[in-house]
């Protein structure tokens, strides 16, 4: 329900009250807060936790200052401990009590015929809750999504930009050294079955003929470019750094496994590989006979 039929429901409610209630000929004794001190009603504060009166929800209905109220159920309550107050603190044989039972029925009745229009209008107000919530939640997903791809984009950007970075480092290398390539050479056997995947990878990249996954490999690390062989040190020195970690922390248990068929597998073909390396540098140290 639109804001200005909230508003209406609420100038009919204060009609209700006005018409219904404060225009009764005995509604005089509500009208007004209870004067305690006047009465000498000083056990009054005692009994009643909290005083309210007619002139108190004319005010609080008519506030521009967002004081007032904010639904018809909150003027209902109101109405209600006007005259309950009443009946509470009054024997139920004195006028006040019998004159605050008599408006209450009445005000009971007005507001059962009353009631359909606010249920009504509260199930409006729920769904409109519900439908706002929902398009907030969709605002909000859809900020996030575009905030998920701009990082993705800025984070793919900034890869190429790196792999460009490292590209122009490689070709600026200098010429790695005879000693180098065999520590190097030396290096790859200590990798794990991944990594010497990886890194067979690394060489087939800049030699479209060199199968990384075939079942026998035969790695000429002196016929590698200067590019791959930088790669691989890299490469290496990395997955080295991160195998001694792992050892490292492996060292502190003492948790005994069993090797599975792919572990045997794996260590097969890496001892195969860097059997293949072992030769290859052999024959290149070889030096021929006279």
């Amino acid at each position: 329900m639109h804001r200005n039929e909230r508003q209406l429901l609420l100038r009919e409610c204060k009609s209700l009250c006005a018409n219904s209630i404060t225009q009764h000929k005995w509604a005089w004794p509500f009208m007004q807060p209870v004067d305690v001190k006047g009465l000498g009603l000083h056990d009054y504060y005692e009994v009643i936790d909290k005083p309210m009166d007619f002139s108190t929800i004319k005010n609080q209905m008519e506030a521009k200052d967002g004081t007032g109220y904010k639904s018809v159920r909150e003027i209902c309550a109101d109405v209600r401990l006007v005259f309950k107050n009443a009946m509470k603190y009054n024997d139920e044989r004195s006028d006040v009590h019998v004159m605050a039972k008599t408006l209450l029925g009445k005000f009971e009745e007005k507001w059962l015929q009353f009631l359909p229009k606010v249920t009504e209008e509260e199930k409006r107000r729920e769904e409109e809750e519900a439908e706002a919530q929902l398009d907030m939640q969709l605002a909000q997903e859809a900020a996030h999504a575009k905030m998920a791809r701009d990082l993705g984009n800025e984070l793919y950007e900034v890869d190429m930009h790196l792999e460009e970075l490292r590209e122009m480092v490689v070709q600026k290398c200098r010429k790695m050294s005879t000693e180098e390539k065999r520590k190097l050479g030396a290096a790859l056997t200590r990798l794990s079955p991944e990594d010497l995947t990886k890194a067979l990878e690394i060489v087939a990249q800049n030699n479209p003929g060199f199968q990384a996954t075939a079942e026998e490999v035969d790695l000429d690390i002196d016929a590698q470019s200067e590019t791959t062989l930088w790669r691989l040190k890299f490469f290496v020195k990395d997955a080295l750094e991160v195998q001694g970690k792992s050892a490292a922390s492996a060292g502190g248990r003492n948790n005994t496994t069993t090797p599975s068929n792919n572990n045997n597998n794996n260590n097969k073909r890496k001892r195969e590989i860097c059997d293949a390396i072992a030769k290859t540098a052999k024959k290149r140290s070889k030096k021929p006979s006279s």
